[in-house]
């Protein structure tokens, strides 16, 4: 099956520029799209600087939804925002202060990827961080999913010598010139074994599950001259509800990938109740698997109920969870194309678009505009 790759070279115009993520393109550029994938054929999305991080998001979300295989590189810089102190992507236009609007969150990323499995998704990250940002990574690692498999660096600022080369993803795209992929871990430990050694302090990430937990400062890996978070990548396994889920997508058996699903979600509600994590988790595969299914109606439907239990529950209008259900009710509501089935969802989408803004600006406003044109056309 052919492969999909994405490569994301980003960060910040001006004096912010941590990193010379845009300088790693042309050697990546220059390997083959099968070898970057490492499926016999491939297609690949360049994203080099990006302004907005909706445009982002829209390629990220095509490339997730690709049958295949799917290799994404990440070259850029990680910076919390001042709000909720999570961590983001810088973009072309982000500052200190608009970190929460000019970059892209990383749990957007983790929710892209969420319903893949670690079998045919990977990340291959080359990562600066500013101090605030550093301190956040090495004490709580960054969640990438647990079906991502992940590969990479994360270094610290570089101080005032100016932006930083991204040593690492030079490294891994000077090997695969030669025209073969071999297994991630073990491009992985060759593009380590060949990264300057001035980069001491550096955090490598090889875990199979997408979060890099940072390692103990008292831990032997400490002391050497990285510190390494690895994890053995799982082998793939029947009762992997994720792995049978997708797979069952893949062929078409949306059906079945729904029931399955909605068999889960009825044991994590009998077990924990409704707005529990566990309940909400297969909320949103199901409302995912409707999207997967063309069935925008379901899906909104599902995000919209989403949001409203997790508001229920006592969350933040602005946690990243509530905000992800709402922005996700109203994609899938921009989509349907019945339109009493439009009206009768509008109103509860604006509703909610009144409590949980989100993070694109006018938002609220679109809703509003398009609920008056679906009722002035009765």
């Amino acid at each position: 099956m052919p492969g999909t790759v994405l490569l994301l070279a980003a960060a910040p115009l001006g004096r912010g520029r941590l990193v010379d993520a845009a300088g790693v393109l042309p050697v990546l550029a220059a390997v083959a799209p099968a070898v970057l994938s490492g499926t016999g054929t491939a297609n690949v999305i360049e994203l080099v600087d990006p302004l907005e991080p909706q445009a982002v998001l829209t390629r990220l979300r095509a490339a997730a939804a690709s049958p295949g295989p799917l290799t994404v590189y990440v070259t850029g810089q990680v910076q919390l925002d001042r709000r909720q102190h999570q961590p983001h992507l810088a973009l072309a236009r982000t500052t200190p202060a608009t970190v929460r609007y000019t970059a892209l969150p990383w749990h957007w990323i983790r929710e892209e990827l969420r319903l893949r499995s670690a079998r045919d998704t990977a990340l291959v990250v080359d990562l600066h961080a500013d101090a605030e940002a550093w301190r956040y990574v090495t004490e709580h690692g960054l969640d990438s999913g647990r079906n991502t498999a992940v590969y990479g660096r994360i270094a610290p600022a570089a101080g005032r010598r100016g932006p930083a080369e991204p040593a690492y993803m030079k490294t891994v795209a000077t090997l695969l010139r030669s025209g073969h992929r071999p297994p991630l871990d073990a491009l992985h430990q060759q593009a380590v074994d060949r990264i300057p050694r001035e980069t001491k302090g550096n955090l490598l990430l090889a875990d199979a599950g997408g979060y890099a937990v940072p390692a103990s400062p008292t831990s032997p890996a400490s002391s050497t001259t990285f510190t390494t978070v690895t994890a053995p990548l799982p082998s793939p396994r029947p009762e992997d509800p994720h792995a049978a889920i997708s797979d069952a997508v893949r062929a078409g058996r949306h059906a079945e990938a729904d029931g399955m699903a909605a068999r889960y979600e009825a044991e994590a509600v009998r077990g924990y109740g409704a707005a529990s994590e566990q309940a909400l988790h297969w909320s949103e595969v199901r409302a995912d698997l409707a999207m997967f299914a063309g069935d925008p109606v379901r899906s909104c439907r599902a995000w919209l109920t989403v949001a409203e239990t997790r508001l229920a529950a006592g969350q933040a209008v602005d946690a990243p969870a509530v905000e992800a259900a709402v922005d996700r009710a109203h994609h899938q509501w921009t989509r349907i194309k019945d339109t009493a089935r439009a009206r009768e969802l509008g109103p509860a989408l604006a509703e909610l678009r009144l409590r949980v803004p989100g993070r694109r600006h006018g938002a609220l406003e679109s809703v509003q505009r398009e609920l008056g044109r679906l009722q002035a056309a009765q």
